[in-house]
């Protein structure tokens, strides 16, 4: 499932503000783009290069008109940097169609360019709590590029065809001319669906997405609902509390699962791809898993597999949300395969998680490898030959895409770290309600507490000949430290 990203209002403090500058400082994050760079997407956004299938460049004025189709986007309030955009159907014979346009970033990026290095650099779009820092200049991921409402826009056409169970029959993509009607929300997309007001195309998000969560149950997939940190304000002072995400959110993640998985299956069918690749998990993690759950009051029977049991989880319960938290230790070791002439398929090319083939295809906006996976699934279904520019790149791009999601990981991390450190600072001293949620093997005086209220995770460790931290155990915690851009927040039993 696609990550949701903490987000700090326009009130919360200057000193956080301050301390976020100071963090992408320290990091190294691009401010601005190299001029020559910027140049080409404003070039780029005036008069795009459409890639045409004999190797020539096409215009918009000569793509297939396919700006009929009632598309329409959906994403967090405000968001302009719109990959996807979708328009659902019932077939006349049963079964269902998925039209899922995604944007055409191939047209605006020309290989070998300024633009395009500058964009092998960076790799992936930032999340900031206050900002974001894009992967394309904003003239283009926010605006020529964009799949924004009522803008005609070169897309990346799949056609999904499912059939009553919303298992995948057919598969076609091409370049085309699409225009969405409307920029929709989670919020507003769940309250029309629970009211049952929704119109057919949007009412059917629901029946496919369902019909999708139970394809994946039958894979024996494994779709974590992590809950997410939200900055909240609360009589006049700023906290921390959890969001589980809505129903709607993971019915639009599924549309996104089912393109990336038959974007899989035509590479592979091809010979030649990239795809999102995830081992099993290490012998004796599910193990330890359910130790854990034992500490934390978790009752899962033995009969019941691990993939069955996170669904029955509540990520607003403190206890199931740690216990959540601890779930992605599963999900290490995510990296990115390339084969190329290969015959059979890698050995490799399973995604753990997803029980399945899959591929990144739908975030080509945001992420570098998206781009290229659009180019060889358009080559794989028209049965052409990839282009040259998209062959060449594919030995380098799985470090790229590692060193950027590693970048990513540690961005996220520190904002994490930062945040909480802001809206504690203020706090050292007090006591704190908390669950002990994991202890070091090799030390178990030093572990990770979860506090009910703020929604903090954070290091505990009692003196160096204290006794052990009492694992699922309930304890009360002073807060020790907590500056941000200093120290993270540290706690010790009270």
């Amino acid at each position: 499932m696609p990550r949701l990203h903490m987000h700090v209002t326009d009130a919360a403090d200057a000193p956080l503000r301050a301390a976020l500058h100071e963090l992408r400082g320290t990091l190294e994050i691009p401010h601005h783009f190299p001029p020559t760079a910027q140049a080409e997407a404003e070039s780029a956004a005036r008069a795009p290069r459409i890639p045409a299938a004999d190797g020539a460049v096409a215009t918009e004025h000569t793509l297939e008109d396919a700006t009929d189709l009632p598309l329409f986007t959906l994403d967090p309030p405000g968001t302009l940097d719109l990959d996807q955009a979708l328009f659902l159907s019932r077939r006349p014979g049963g079964g269902y169609r998925v039209h899922y346009a995604i944007a055409d970033v191939a047209s605006f990026v020309t290989p070998g360019g300024a633009l395009d290095a500058e964009a092998h650099h960076r790799v992936t779009t930032l999340y900031f709590p206050d900002e974001r820092v894009p992967l394309h200049p904003p003239v283009l991921s926010e605006g020529a590029a964009s799949l924004l409402p009522d803008r005609d826009r070169p897309a990346v056409l799949w056609q999904l065809d499912l059939d009553a169970e919303g298992a995948l029959t057919s598969t076609s993509v091409r370049r085309a001319l699409v225009r969405s009607r409307a920029a929709l929300d989670y919020a507003g997309v769940q309250r029309v669906l629970d009211d049952e007001t929704a119109e057919e195309p949007l009412a059917l998000l629901r029946e496919i997405g369902l019909l999708r969560e139970g394809q994946e149950v039958a894979r024996g997939a494994i779709s974590l609902q992590v809950p997410e940190q939200e900055i909240v304000e609360h009589d006049g002072r700023y906290t921390l509390a959890y969001r589980a995400p809505l129903p709607a959110y993971g019915w639009n993640a599924q549309i996104s699962l089912l393109t990336g998985m038959a974007a899989a299956q035509l590479m592979l069918a091809s010979g030649t791809g990239i795809l999102r690749t995830l081992p099993s998990a290490p012998d004796g993690s599910v193990a330890r898993l359910r130790l854990t759950a034992r500490a934390l009051g978790i009752d899962w029977p033995h009969h019941t597999s691990y993939s069955a049991l996170i669904r029955t989880l509540d990520p607003r319960r403190a206890d199931h949300a740690a216990f959540l938290q601890d779930c992605t230790a599963l999900l290490r070791g995510a990296g990115y395969t390339v084969f190329d002439g290969s015959a059979p398929p890698p050995a490799d090319a399973l995604h753990a998680a997803v029980a399945a083939p899959y591929a990144h295809a739908t975030a080509p906006l945001r992420r570098l490898v998206d781009r290229y996976t659009s180019e060889l699934c358009l080559a794989a279904s028209a049965g052409a030959e990839p282009p040259a520019w998209v062959r060449s790149a594919l030995p380098a791009l799985p470090r790229e895409m590692e060193t950027g999601t590693q970048r990513a990981n540690q961005v996220e991390r520190a904002c994490v770290d930062l945040v909480e450190a802001a809206l504690l600072r203020d706090r050292v001293g007090e006591t704190f309600e908390a669950l002990v949620v994991d202890i070091q093997d090799k030390d178990p005086t030093h572990g990770t507490v979860h506090l009910y209220d703020p929604a903090v995770i954070g290091p505990v460790e009692t003196a160096p000949e204290g006794p052990a931290l009492p694992l699922g155990h309930h304890i009360q915690v002073r807060l020790a430290e907590a500056e941000p851009g200093r120290a993270p927040v540290r706690f010790t039993p009270a």
